[in-house]
């Protein structure tokens, strides 16, 4: 049996963004939201107890749709390619071949197990600046190769990474365009359950798809992504939605949708966004600083049940029980200890220990917290200083870098870490596009530039500095790497070169 689950709108894959949500106690992670919405009852069916009510709401539905409609123009396709090695570096065993050209050097036969997997994603996104800055989640977006948007009126642009931010699920692409239609933002505290809602979406790459449906809860925050407090939704969310925008019912945006409960990898009446007031502070701090500067007191927290209170002499299961202080946090500088509950924060009562996350990364690094706590039957104060939240390993961002046009007609990009590893190398620099003396020479998009003669490359601009130290007219060999097979690839440098482009 299928155990349900929260997973991200992209296309469905077994081994990407699903999370396991079991039926009693589980944790669930944030990410990518999909959406749907009740059907209107077809005329022949049985009228039900409430006809004038769902009439009155039938009716409203036409205008409601028409304005939402109307938005269209701000919301944008993405789909995006992450490129990868399908099986362990160590279990191929390279085969041996006559050498003759170039590309025979590095085309060597293969074991047929052993390929380059490219995995396309499809997800949406929302225009926030008339420049061409948009916003979607922040999975659609991480650890990607390539990421192309297709705009309403058809054009199509590369785009790049300009932020991210996963803990909201928050992300920022920008593309070279001007005079682009900006959504209209709304209110997302305003919204409360049994409102109507849409979605404007992409699923199975079905551009320009509405679907409607109501909210089903506000706030709703989940273990694993205590931060985002989500909307709620029965709009329906399929792959390609991730990242759409939902609209209110005078069509202003009020949530990013992000996530789904699933068993199967579709829709199945349970859809969470990030509420656009969240998205549009994240997206602003991602765009002035490029990251996200949180405020981080460095304890966790777990529910305090009747039963927990009982043993620890509370008189009611009220605030937050202290199960982790880390070393050399602000947590443990006040003294805050294992075993404490944490009943109010600035004389505010907690009562909701989820609402803890919140409340302490609203404020800002450096501030003063008075924190109220029970320890061995008696309440005591602590005061504690916020720090600024280390960043998390795996989840810092460094913007796309630019790319080399040098003469040989090379168009580079850095690759990771995680692909040298691969790929067994522990340099290179992918090849995105090859034309003039280096496509001449066999290279080709989808290559990896080792070094330039001796000269390892790391760095976009690595590349740059080697061949600026070969003098025109002169000859280099470029270290290629293709299917695993390294050759060195002599380009005259031509007399006259051009700069970045």
């Amino acid at each position: 049996m299928n155990t349900p689950s929260i997973r991200a709108n992209a296309l469905p894959r077994a081994a990407r963004l699903a999370w396991a949500l079991a039926a009693s106690t589980t944790l669930l992670c944030a990410c990518a939201a999909p959406i749907s919405a009740p059907m209107p009852a077809p005329e022949t069916a049985s009228p039900a107890p409430a006809a004038p009510a769902r009439a009155e709401a039938a009716a409203g539905t036409g205008d409601f749709s028409s304005l939402v409609a109307s938005r269209s123009r701000s919301v944008v396709d993405i789909s995006t390619l992450r490129i990868g090695r399908d099986l362990n570096p160590e279990d191929i065993e390279l085969e041996i071949a006559p050498e003759h050209d170039f590309a025979d050097r590095l085309a060597w036969p293969l074991p047929a197990s052993a390929r380059i997997s490219q995995i396309r994603d499809l997800a949406s996104g929302l225009i926030i600046r008339s420049d061409g800055l948009i916003l979607t989640s922040a999975h659609v977006v991480t650890n990607i190769d390539e990421v192309q948007v297709r705009l309403d009126d058809g054009r199509r642009f590369t785009a790049r990474v300009a932020g991210v931010d996963r803990r909201t699920d928050v992300a920022l692409l920008k593309i070279d365009a001007t005079g682009l239609p900006v959504a209209v933002i709304g209110d997302s505290s305003a919204l409360a359950p049994g409102d109507w809602v849409a979605a404007i979406s992409s699923p199975f790459g079905f551009h320009g798809s509405v679907t409607a449906g109501v909210v089903s809860a506000v706030g709703r925050v989940m273990a694993g992504a205590g931060e985002i407090p989500f909307i709620q939704t029965d709009v329906a969310i399929n792959p390609g939605s991730s990242g759409s925008p939902l609209f209110n019912s005078r069509a202003e945006v009020v949530g990013i949708n992000s996530m789904i409960y699933s068993g199967s990898g579709g829709y199945m009446g349970l859809s969470f966004a990030v509420p656009i007031n969240l998205s549009m502070r994240i997206a602003g701090e991602l765009q002035e600083h490029g990251s996200v500067r949180r405020a981080y007191l460095g304890a966790e927290f777990q529910e305090m049940t009747p039963a927990l209170a009982q043993s620890f002499g509370l008189p009611a299961a009220t605030g937050a029980l202290v199960v982790r202080v880390e070393p050399g946090s602000p947590a443990q500088a006040a003294g805050l200890a294992q075993g404490d509950a944490l009943l109010a924060l600035d004389g505010k009562p907690v009562e909701r220990f989820a609402d803890l996350p919140q409340r302490i990364t609203q404020r800002p690094p450096g501030s003063r917290v008075q924190l109220e706590v029970w320890r061995h039957g008696a309440p005591q104060v602590l005061r504690a200083t916020l720090a600024v939240q280390p960043a998390a390993a795996g989840t810092s961002f460094t913007a796309a870098p630019l790319e080399w046009n040098d003469g040989l007609g090379l168009s580079v990009g850095e690759i990771s870490s995680a692909q040298r590893l691969q790929l067994n190398i522990d340099s290179g620099l992918m090849v995105r596009e090859a034309g003039g003396l280096a496509r001449s020479e066999g290279i080709r998009a989808g290559d990896v530039v080792v070094a330039v003669n001796t000269t390892k490359l790391y760095r976009v601009e690595d590349l740059g500095q080697a061949l600026a130290r070969i003098p025109a007219g002169n000859t280099v060999a470029l270290l290629v790497m293709r299917d695993r097979r390294l050759a060195y690839v002599a380009v005259r440098i031509p007399a006259s070169r051009r700069g970045r482009s």
